[in-house]
């Protein structure tokens, strides 16, 4: 995902953040726009909220610590825009809710990387060993293929951007895996329980690792990664807010993207598809998906 969540943090709760700054001019009545993160603690949003305000936008940061929270939120009105996932993880949730939540900007794809404490390359890990990947959907997905990329798994049917642990050809591989909360993929590592683990972008500081550790990661570059861009969220009705694309095009001011960048510890690659290309790529993946019903 887009955003660092600390491990603190697991607990499915959602607290909001004072973060509402006051502008000094704006449009109709300048009521505050909600935005739901994951981290609003983050450098990067002060920054971005200060720039908001300087444009007459009054921005109100909802800080969520579960991971299903935002849609929902967005889709019951209680948000007007979030920013915290990538096109897969929207595809998912719109069609397990018959939703129709919309990318309305694009901010960074981030790799997903293969981390170990105690082998320094793919090829030391032994046969058998295990690995511990993120156990939500989407993410899960990548990580299996990110492993068979690394070629310590082999998945059925060359697997796709919905692979499950239930696709991996045991005979075929290296390793085993295990599926285990996003969060605690840093933790088993940690514990010495696992010979590797996939973790998110989002805990790799937590874990004292920093993007240089990792043994092997996907291309944020390829077309494969397409469906991991990291986007800006709102209600279809509102796809063409003028406040909405100005605040899309505040996220990507150098400064916001610098911070953006240290918080990501430097594996951030910033990307600006336009709504039109996101919304085809979500389109294409929520296709596949109904297509699995």
């Amino acid at each position: 995902m887009s955003n660092r969540r600390h491990l603190r943090l697991i607990v499915p709760a959602v607290a909001v953040l004072g973060l509402t700054m006051a502008a000094c001019s704006g449009s109709g009545d300048n009521e505050a726009i909600r935005i739901g993160v994951v981290n609003a603690a983050d450098e990067q949003w002060t920054i971005f909220t200060e720039k908001a305000a300087a444009e007459g936008i009054t921005v109100e940061l909802e800080n969520f610590s579960d991971y299903q929270l935002p849609n929902k939120a967005l889709d019951e009105g209680d948000l007007e825009l979030n920013q915290f996932q990538h096109l897969q993880f929207l595809a998912q949730f719109n069609v397990a809710s018959d939703s129709d939540l919309v990318p309305v900007g694009a901010t960074a794809v981030y790799p997903l990387g293969l981390y170990s404490l105690e082998h320094d390359s793919v090829d030391a890990i032994p046969e058998g060993s295990d690995i511990a990947i993120p156990n939500d959907e989407t993410n899960q997905a990548r990580a299996l293929l990110v492993l068979q990329e690394a070629g310590l798994v082999t998945l059925k049917d060359g697997g796709n951007s919905f692979s499950t642990t239930a696709d991996v050809i045991a005979e075929e591989s290296k390793v085993t895996v295990t599926a285990v909360d996003a969060a605690q993929t840093a933790i088993a590592l940690q514990s010495g329980s696992v010979a590797a683990s996939i973790i998110n972008n989002d805990f790799v500081k937590d874990a004292g690792l920093t993007a240089e550790d990792a043994i092997f990661n996907d291309d944020p570059n390829s077309p494969a990664s397409q469906p991991y861009i990291n986007i800006w969220v709102a209600a279809a009705d509102d796809a063409d807010n003028a406040d909405f694309a100005k605040l899309v095009e505040i996220w990507h001011s150098p400064e916001v993207e610098a911070a953006a960048l240290a918080e990501s510890g430097g594996t951030a690659v910033f990307v600006n598809n336009t709504p039109a290309e996101l919304q085809e790529i979500l389109a294409g993946s929520e296709e596949i998906l109904r297509a699995q019903d």
